[in-house]
């Protein structure tokens, strides 16, 4: 499931920046690439979760060390990308 979602939120946040570019509205598809960035994150909570209740401990050990980095760097990049044209359009519009 957690793929699924996550797929979904590169795509939306993908077509946040081409909207962007080719002068389109934008924010519905920013607000998309976000939420499912969070549900991304709550899915992959979920699948620690249920390793946690079926005491599978080295499923924990394979998947959580690796993940845990992984999920920080692509929330931030996440958030990073979907912001970027909120700033790219305050600083147009500020230098006006």
């Amino acid at each position: 499931m957690w793929i699924i979602l996550g797929l979904l939120a590169i795509g939306f946040t993908a077509l946040n920046i081409i909207f962007y570019l080719i002068g389109k509205d934008y924010r519905f598809l920013m607000v998309l690439g976000l939420s499912f960035t969070a549900l991304t994150l709550c899915a992959e909570y979920r699948l620690v979760a249920e390793f946690v209740a079926r005491e599978d401990w080295a499923a924990l050990q394979d998947v959580v060390p690796g993940m845990e980095r992984a999920l920080w760097v692509l929330t931030f990049i996440s958030i990073g990308l979907n912001v970027l044209p909120l700033l790219l359009d305050y600083r147009k519009n500020r230098s006006r």
